[in-house]
Formats: C-alpha cells, sequence, structure tokens
C-alpha cells in the first residue's frame, strides 16, 4: 500500500469515528429515558418539589420521561382501538427490574393516571387499582384516534419523592386534530362557573385562584377531594411537561370549602399552558379547563365581572372517570 492510500484509508477511518460519535451524542440527547439519581430531594419533601416542577434528573421536568431515579412505566400494549371499552394495564418497574407493590400515598391515592392527548384534548385523571403482582389495571375508552399521552404521578416506598413518568400510546382511528383554545379566564361544566385569577410569571413562583359559582350564587359547600377542595393538573403545550400544584389548604372528610380554591404553582418557562382542575358538589367532581399564556412581565389573569362562559369549544364535555 502506498503512503498516499494508507493516509487516505487513515482519514476515511477517522471521519467514520466522528460520524458514529456525533449519532450517538444525538442518540443520548433525545433519549427518553431519564439518567437514574436515587439522591434525595433538596427539600426532603414532596411537596416541596411539587411546587418547584423539577425533577431530580438533571432539571428535567416531571412527566417527560418513561424512567427516572431507576424507576420505569412500562404499558403491557401501546396500541388501542378508540370507541372501543378496553383495560389499560400497566406496571411500574422499580431499580431491580421487578413490578413495585409498595407505595406511599400522595394525595390519598397509591398512584394517579393522567390520560390526555397529544393535542390536549379528552383529558381524564382516573385511579387504577393494582393486583398483587404489581400490576395497574382500570377499563378506559379512548374517545379518539391520535397519540395519547400516559402520566403515572406516583411515590414509592422505597424513595423519598414522588415521580411522574410519561409514556406515549397509539389510537386506532378517525383523528380530528382540536386546536387549544384561546386564553380565558372563565369556564363553564355542568353548570358550575369556574373563574380563574392569578399574575404568572415564567419561572417564578405565584398563586392561582379559581371561583366556584352556580346559578350565580357562590358554592360555599365543596366536598374535600383528594385531601384538598381542588386537585389541578398543569401540562405545557408541546412538549407537555406536567408541573405539579400544591393546594394552598389541605381538606378532610366533614370539612366544606370554596368559593374560592388556591394553589401556588410555578410556570418553568415562559408559553401556553393547558390547567385541569377537579373539584368535588353534591357528591360528583367535575373538571374545568383553562388556557393559560405565561410570559416573564407577570400579565395578570382577570376574571371576568359576570362568571358564565361556554364550554371550550372542541374539549369533552362528558365525565372524566375519576
Amino acid at each position: 500500500m502506498t503512503r498516499a492510500a494508507a493516509l487516505r484509508l487513515g482519514a476515511f477511518a477517522g471521519a467514520l469515528a466522528l460520524a458514529f460519535g456525533a449519532a450517538f451524542a444525538i442518540g443520548s440527547a433525545v433519549d427518553p429515558i431519564a439518567a437514574a439519581d436515587t439522591a434525595a430531594p433538596a427539600h426532603g419533601e414532596d411537596m416541596g418539589e411539587h411546587q418547584s416542577g423539577r425533577s431530580e434528573s438533571g432539571g428535567q421536568l416531571p412527566g417527560l420521561a418513561v424512567s427516572d431515579a431507576g424507576y420505569t412505566f412500562a404499558p403491557e400494549t401501546t396500541f388501542y382501538q378508540s370507541g372501543a371499552k378496553t383495560e389499560v394495564r400497566f406496571t411500574i418497574q422499580g431499580p431491580d427490574g421487578k413490578p413495585v407493590t409498595q407505595y406511599t400515598k400522595t394525595h390519598e391515592k397509591d398512584l394517579h393516571l393522567i390520560v390526555v392527548r397529544r393535542d390536549l384534548s379528552g383529558f381524564h385523571h382516573v385511579h387504577p387499582t393494582r393486583d398483587a403482582s404489581g400490576t395497574w389495571s382500570i377499563p378506559f375508552t379512548f374517545t379518539a384516534g391520535g397519540t395519547w399521552r400516559l402520566f403515572a404521578d406516583f411515590k414509592p416506598s422505597a424513595l423519598d419523592r414522588t415521580l411522574t413518568l410519561g409514556t406515549d400510546v397509539n389510537v386506532s382511528g378517525v383523528y380530528v386534530p382540536v386546536p387549544l383554545s384561546e386564553p380565558s379566564s372563565s369556564y363553564n361544566v355542568h353548570g358550575y362557573d369556574v373563574t380563574l385569577a392569578g399574575n404568572p410569571i415564567a419561572g417564578k413562583e405565584s398563586e392561582l385562584t379559581f371561583t366556584i359559582s352556580k346559578g350565580g350564587k357562590p358554592v360555599t359547600d365543596l366536598q374535600p377531594y383528594l385531601g384538598a377542595f381542588g386537585h389541578l393538573v398543569s401540562l405545557r403545550s408541546g412538549d407537555l411537561a406536567y408541573l405539579h400544584n400544591h393546594p394552598a389548604q389541605e381538606a378532610s372528610a366533614g370539612m366544606k370549602g370554596g368559593p374560592e380554591i388556591k394553589f401556588m404553582t410555578t410556570f418553568p418557562t415562559g408559553g401556553t399552558y393547558s390547567l385541569f382542575l377537579d373539584f368535588q358538589h353534591a357528591g360528583a367532581v367535575h373538571t374545568a379547563e383553562f388556557t393559560v399564556r405565561v410570559g416573564s412581565d407577570g400579565t395578570a389573569i382577570v376574571p371576568p365581572t359576570t362568571p358564565g362562559a361556554s364550554a371550550t369549544p372542541g374539549h369533552e364535555e362528558t365525565p372524566h372517570g375519576h
């Protein structure tokens, strides 16, 4: 082999090595499995990290990864048929690769399952049951075709913080994208008027106040739901990052609340967020949905003088299966 040929071969080998190195770096950057991190949370208590909306895995926001701290959200299948009653089954695999069977309750439940289509329509907050083997299951009907996101929100007994893991499932059937609603400070659901007030600023903790009325009168006998007078899920449009929200007041059986429900939350970045408020009254749980745009200037959300907006177009006005 001539010296020139040897040099060309060496250059080719070097370029090939660089190409493989770049491919590996790109693959690592988009890997949906977050690095395992079993370190204790900075605050040592799950409600504190719920407010921050930060994961212990390199600052990753909750809900973006299928695995965190050695725990993995493992659905039995990721393919479903729209309109057909089926059963959603999954396990949470622990660091040892086995299904987790021991949990610490958060908001009165061992695990919360959030189901929503990727266009943020069809929101459901449900609570599956777990068998002795650690398999979770719940009857469910996906109402339309498309890609749906499942969030499992739980706290393993062996970990001192709450995790939110997310995974996508594919649902066959007609897919008609539902545009995100325009921001509004009022929502009507099942005869209840819900208004929202607040001053959210990107990257800073802020207070959100929901006020509930019916027939023009304030509702003052809200019933406890999941340890509070309301449960709030906030999802960032685009990637569906899941924000935990801290209720300002805890509630137990026999207590009455309302008309205001307050939450502390931190929107990590500017952008558009969908907020889903669950509240219970007269024995039934209702869900109000809001679209909020968050910037760095702290533009206030001001509720209307006279509440009473129609339900958000294109979003379900059916029971959410709590």
